[in-house]
């Protein structure tokens, strides 16, 4: 949805077309990014297993990673129930692929991604390890740092 300043009502700028896996059509968007320079939501879809990128103005989304069928896997070209995403300033995706407890790095293009944090499918405590991982974020040096919901801390992984 979008609001203007001192607006009431919304407006649909991206899904609204009830939950499924068409192009027109988003199913538990949960995280969501914003390119100023593409005019495009990046947007997570949880239930979709799939990260999309819809333009503003469209009528339908493209997909950047991730399954179009709702395929739920832990190769490199599937996640199940991504969360958060970012991107760095190279145009690289992070993608929190939360129920495979890892962070996945998809290069600028790219449908297959790396883990770069975590082990697919292993969740546990000890620092290696990721459980639930929500959202990862950047800082200025490239640092990765990700919410690891389910073991209650923030992880800090140094730049690769």
């Amino acid at each position: 949805m979008e609001y203007t300043l001192g607006a009431t009502t919304g407006t649909v700028v991206a899904g609204g077309n009830g939950p499924g896996t068409s192009t027109t059509q988003l199913t538990y968007p949960i995280g969501i990014y914003f390119d100023s320079l593409s005019n495009s939501l990046f947007i997570s879809n949880f239930y979709s297993q799939s990260v999309v990128c819809w333009v503003l103005g469209a009528n339908s989304w493209t997909l950047v990673a991730g399954s179009p069928n709702n395929l739920t896997g832990s190769t490199l070209t599937l996640l199940y129930q991504p969360v958060g995403i970012t991107f760095d300033p190279m145009g690289n995706l992070y993608v929190a692929d939360s129920a495979n407890h890892r962070i996945q790095l998809f290069m600028a293009g790219q449908s297959s991604g790396t883990t770069i944090a975590g082990i697919s499918t292993t969740s546990g405590q000890v620092s290696s390890l990721l459980y639930f991982p929500y959202w990862p974020i950047l800082d200025s040096q490239l640092n990765l740092y990700v919410v690891d919901a389910y073991n209650n801390r923030i992880q800090k992984f140094l730049r690769y």
